[in-house]
């Protein structure tokens, strides 16, 4: 197990504003697989997952890393192992830094002592693999690549120091329908790469989840109301606010 998460509670607020936006979730990533991780739009699912990668502190429950309690040395393992992607991908790469410059960054933070050959084929390594000519893009700006080609860039960023963990928050909500295909097959090169790495995946897309996700963990009003094989929890849902949502995006 990678992650495990038990009994996770959250508050955010102070005094008479304070509010519970997790309600004891507990959550398991594997080693090699995608949980997505689904739900409307204030269910916690943004929460759940920054609580899981130690980026926010849980107010109860713990959460453990390859077996280990998340603080200290650990929190500290886990942050530098994990690669995020977030919904917005000019969010991630620098507007005055060229793409190679910045898929190279983590390589460059992490391993100061590679030459410039090592790292500049690592970038020219994960650049294929979401389907971006080197050639034409490493010189490239943020500014003049389409979002679609944005969020493949940031992906290969997120992806090139090969980290155990990798956290896709809502990757494709700003894409557009044929960008999203592409994007879709460079998350399943990337499992081909590095099949021991476990993703988890936020998305309010039922269609995008039921083609990345081996699991699935549903989130309603900050409690994990039910969670099972993809096809289970899609086909022969149990709980009535999963039946609503498949519902919903079937019609």
């Amino acid at each position: 197990m990678v992650l495990r998460g038990r009994g996770l509670d959250k508050w955010y607020g102070a005094k008479h504003d304070r509010r519970q936006v997790l309600f004891g979730v507990d959550a398991d990533v594997r080693a090699g697989e995608c949980l997505a991780v689904i739900g409307g739009s204030g269910s916690g699912k943004t929460t759940l997952t920054r609580v899981l990668l130690g980026l926010e502190s849980a107010d109860g429950g713990s959460v453990e890393y390859c077996g280990e309690p998340v603080r200290g040395d650990v929190a500290h393992s886990l942050r530098l192992q994990s690669g995020l992607v977030f919904q917005s991908p000019f969010d991630s790469l620098d507007p005055r830094w060229r793409i190679g410059r910045s898929i190279g960054e983590p390589l460059r933070m992490h391993h100061p002592d590679w030459p410039r050959e090592r790292v500049a084929e690592r970038v020219t390594e994960v650049l294929e693999m979401v389907s971006l000519d080197p050639g034409t893009f490493v010189n490239r700006f943020p500014v003049d690549l389409s979002g679609g080609q944005a969020q493949r860039a940031a992906i290969a960023r997120a992806i090139v120091d090969k980290p155990k963990m990798l956290l896709a928050d809502e990757p494709m909500s700003a894409i557009d329908v044929a960008a999203r295909v592409r994007i879709l097959d460079a998350f399943v090169a990337i499992r081909e790469s590095q099949p021991d790495m476990a993703i988890i995946m936020v998305s309010h897309d039922l269609g995008v989840v039921q083609h990345i996700a081996d699991r699935i963990l549903v989130l309603h009003d900050g409690r994990a109301v039910e969670v099972g094989p993809t096809d289970q929890v899609l086909g022969h849902p149990q709980d009535e606010y999963t039946k609503r949502l498949v519902q919903a995006a079937s019609l």
